[in-house]
């Protein structure tokens, strides 16, 4: 995507002509124009030059961002650093107009004070004049002519933009201020002739005094302008604040960093970081780059990237991110990502990149943009001359004219939509929501089924202890004392909860005796020696063998085994000495949030590739309105292309396996920033691990529609009520030219205001709501959809000729969804095994195959993985 800074903007008509003008440039795919940030986006391959030109050909300025203000022509052709390349964002984002604008509107008001001291002050108040001039009109009157010329001269870039528009076929908002100030101008210069006539041929001061009075417009040519710019100002400075999100976060861009180089700290800029480097970082100060701690503890403050207030512990091992805060602490850490590879570059990207496309709902403003111009002009012609076939005299007739035209406003319909957008992307990018594209922003809000992959998304992705049974006579410290030693040399993810579990309870004796004798038992359990006991630990099944287990404890593994945890017993000579259960157990917020999803209107679906009791045991846990399990990624992106036939629909995971169905869905939400795989199949990134999350972005979501709304309506009942009222339309209303050009100037400041609005719009605040009361399941009443979805969801099964390529292995050794994964990822390595669904229930693989596979070759797979291969059916 090209990117480039567009000047001479004045309305949406401009925008709609730029557009037009750059997608008849060869080789351009896609064009967005941003009126808001005077920004354009081009996709395809055509030459910078030659949409530059274009642009300039249609009466514009266009220049390359990142080109033309670097140093050298090695930065000019794409050589910058991330720095750099932030401070031209941020350039280019700057309000240089209002400065601008603010000198002009200064000169423009003291000049034109005088103007209404000629005009009100001194003919309506009574105010003095000085000698010469009073009660002389054609004095007066010339002048006028000469403090409107002033004005008009010093908001001579209206005069400019309007007329070369017309000169492009492309009439804009300038054009109509253009017009209406000159026809006033013009006017008011006839009528001075007729003034001279008057004197010429002998008339009386009554017949000045009438002319001046009622058909001199020096005011209006003055005002019109002077008013607009008035207007102009408020809307810079408003839209300025639009962006002040993404500004705010460019500015956190770290510009130095503390480097170990040969046993010494050095002090380089931030380009001069390299993959690999230490860097130290001490209290108070900036992380410079993404990287790994590898020495000394602290707290960091995340909330730049992800919007968390609460600071978050930091060990060795753990991973810092760029532009964020170290709070307590020194510590050093290896740099992983430098440059625009760092999260907090992407994140930039990302928002910068999100504000330069278009939603959709943009372009029902710019088809209308597009001939609302014309369509304003010809009005008020129309109107001059019914007013003329009805009797009016000229100047009542050019009046009426010229109220149309000024009070005609473009601008609101351009701003309407991208202000709403900016607003709404800075609001999500401070509370760790991004969304890739403004089309993204607008359709999370239209969401009417979710799928949420169960691990890492409802469940926190690693298994914790949830019960400990002692048997009886045993102590609880006892149990977890020996469990914790003999688990402690295991890598089993299973074994890793038990040892977590016993240090964070404090179980862990700092005088224990060294395992002896450990031994993995493949698909059992271990074994070792701890002092002289030896001590087992294992499945249910296996421990049947070795130890006898109580009914109460029979039981408790039962009802464990049905709620979707796995029982691991232990025994010490032969003696039980009681049952540990482990579980992927649930996110905090993840029936809060689910709830929430369900509460807006939403069919919430959960999908995994985990077993089907462990799986719905979740599902029931966190309210969901259906679970699909055993489900592998082609399957994911099979139920999504169901569902989708059933509504719109939104997928949100955080895996790699998620990325087909990421891609397939409707709006694919990437959570806990997930891995680049799923950030690159989602249209909106969530920093945060919290399921949330989720429901905040579908909230701010509806409300920046609804905002869009309220300025689309705004601006469209401001011209249909106001058109006519300055057509001279409603007979009790007589609108002078210029409160229409007071009106004009204050509806794009009003559309401005109101998107600005949304900064007070709280994510989190789920009491407000909209609850659906649903009749039933989006899916209710389609057993037979339902059916083939489950189907689906299993895979597409391969054949042979007429016959299926599939073969069940009994495996025995699986105790837990993790055995289920290893056997999962060993058996779909080899070439040949298109699927395997793992069961560690039924002790089974069934494979489809796309080819023959040698049952040594599956045998070899199961057994390196150390569980015990009992045959193949076929």
């Amino acid at each position: 995507m090209k990117q480039f800074v567009v000047t001479g903007m004045s309305c949406a008509a401009c925008q709609v002509h730029v557009e037009k003008a750059v997608k008849s440039v060869p080789g351009v795919d896609e064009v967005s124009v941003s009126l808001l940030t005077n920004s354009m986006s081009v996709e395809g391959s055509a030459d910078a030059s030659a949409i530059m030109k274009a642009v300039e050909q249609a009466g514009y300025g266009a220049s390359e961002k990142g080109s033309g203000n670097t140093e050298g022509a090695a930065k000019e052709a794409g050589e910058l650093s991330l720095n750099e390349k932030l401070a031209l964002e941020e350039e280019a984002l700057k309000d240089h107009e209002s400065p601008k604008l603010l000198r002009r509107l200064f000169w423009s008001l003291g000049w034109l004070l005088i103007l209404m001291y000629l005009t009100m002050g001194y003919h309506m108040l009574h105010l003095p004049m000085i000698a010469v001039l009073d009660h002389n009109y054609l004095g007066l009157g010339l002048t006028q002519l000469f403090l409107a010329t002033i004005v008009m001269f010093i908001n001579r870039a209206f005069f400019i933009s309007g007329y070369r528009s017309v000169k492009q076929k492309a009439p804009n908002m300038d054009t109509l201020v253009a017009l209406g100030s000159s026809i006033s101008w013009l006017w008011s210069v006839v009528v001075l002739y007729k003034m001279s006539l008057v004197i010429t041929h002998g008339g009386s001061n009554e017949a000045l005094m009438e002319l001046y009075h009622t058909q001199l417009y020096f005011e209006s040519a003055a005002m019109i302008p002077a008013l607009i710019t008035v207007g102009k100002t408020l809307e810079a400075i408003s839209k300025g604040r639009t962006t002040d999100a993404l500004k705010n976060l460019m500015r956190l861009a770290p510009k130095r960093a503390v480097v170990v180089r040969e046993g010494e700290e050095v002090e380089v800029s931030i380009e001069e970081v390299k993959l690999g480097d230490l860097f130290l970082v001490k209290p108070g100060e900036a992380i410079p780059v993404d990287g790994q701690v590898v020495e000394g503890m602290t707290t960091v403050d995340e909330a730049a990237l992800t919007g968390e207030s609460i600071p978050v512990d930091k060990a060795v091992g753990d991973l810092v991110s760029a532009a964020t805060m170290n709070v307590t602490g020194v510590i050093t850490a290896k740099a992983t990502r430098v440059g625009e590879d760092t999260t907090f570059a992407q994140i930039i990207h990302m928002v910068s990149d999100a504000a330069a496309t278009k939603a959709p709902i943009a372009r029902i403003a710019d088809r209308v943009a597009a001939v609302f111009v014309p369509a304003v002009i010809g009005i008020a012609a129309v109107v001059a001359v019914v007013w003329l076939l009805l009797g009016r005299d000229v100047a009542y007739a050019l009046e009426r004219a010229i109220a149309v035209l000024v009070i005609s406003c473009p601008c609101a319909l351009g701003l309407a939509t991208p202000v709403a957008i900016m607003v709404g992307n800075g609001l999500g990018a401070r509370h760790g929501i991004l969304f890739k594209t403004s089309e993204s922003l607008e359709n999370t809000g239209r969401v009417q089924i979710i799928a949420l992959d169960k691990t890492g998304t409802i469940t926190a992705g690693k298994p914790e202890v949830t019960d400990v049974y002692p048997a009886k006579g045993v102590s609880l410290e006892e149990l977890m004392r020996l469990s914790v030693i003999l688990e402690e040399r295991s890598e089993h993810p299973l074994a890793k909860a038990v040892v977590n579990y016993g240090i964070e309870k404090g179980f862990v004796d700092t005088s224990c005796h060294l395992v002896s004798d450990f031994q993995v038992l493949p698909g059992h359990g271990l074994r070792g020696r701890i002092g002289e006991a030896l001590v087992i630990g294992g499945s249910q099944s296996f421990m049947e063998g070795i130890a006898s287990i109580s009914q109460d404890l029979e039981e408790a593994a039962k009802t464990c085994s049905e709620d979707g945890k796995t029982p691991l017993f232990f025994a010490k000579d032969g003696q039980l000495l009681g049952m540990i259960a482990v579980a992927d157990v649930m996110k905090e917020d993840s029936s809060q949030a689910i709830q929430e999803l369900k509460n807006q209107g939403i069919e919430v679906v959960m999908l995994t590739g985990d077993n089907e009791r462990s799986a719905k045991a979740i599902g029931i846990e966190a309210g969901v309105d259906r679970v699909i399990a055993g489900v592998l990624p082609d399957g994911k992106e099979a139920v999504i292309r169901s569902l989708k036939e059933r509504g719109f629909v939104a997928m949100v995971g955080d895996g790699i396996n998620d990325a087909p169905a990421l891609k397939r869905a409707d709006i694919g939400i990437a959570i806990g920033a997930g891995t680049d795989v799923a950030i690159d199949s989602a249209d909106v990134v969530l920093m945060n691990s919290k399921l949330t999350d989720v429901a905040a972005a579908i909230r701010l979501s509806r409300a920046t529609l609804r905002n869009i709304h309220e300025n689309l309506f705004w601006a469209f009942a401001y011209n249909i009520i106001l058109i006519p009222m300055a057509a001279g339309l409603y007979s009790s209303i007589q609108m002078n030219p210029m409160w229409g050009a007071a009106a004009m100037s204050i509806s794009s400041f009003t559309v401005c205001m109101n998107a600005l609005r949304l900064n007070l719009f709280r994510l989190h605040d789920a009491s407000r709501d909209r609850k659906i009361r649903k009749k039933g399941s989006v899916l209710e009443g389609m057993e037979q959809e339902n059916k083939e979805a489950e189907e689906n969801s299993q895979g597409i099964n391969l054949k042979k000729g007429d016959q299926e390529m599939k073969e069940t292995v009994k495996i025995e050794g699986m105790m837990c969804m993790h055995c289920e994964k290893a056997v999962k990822t060993a058996l779909e390595a080899i070439d040949g095994v298109d699927e395997a669904v793992v069961s560690h229930e039924s002790g089974t693989a069934i494979l489809t195959l796309s080819k023959e596979v040698a049952d040594e070759t599956i045998q070899a797979a199961i057994e390196g993985k150390d569980y015990k291969f009992c045959g193949i059916e076929k």
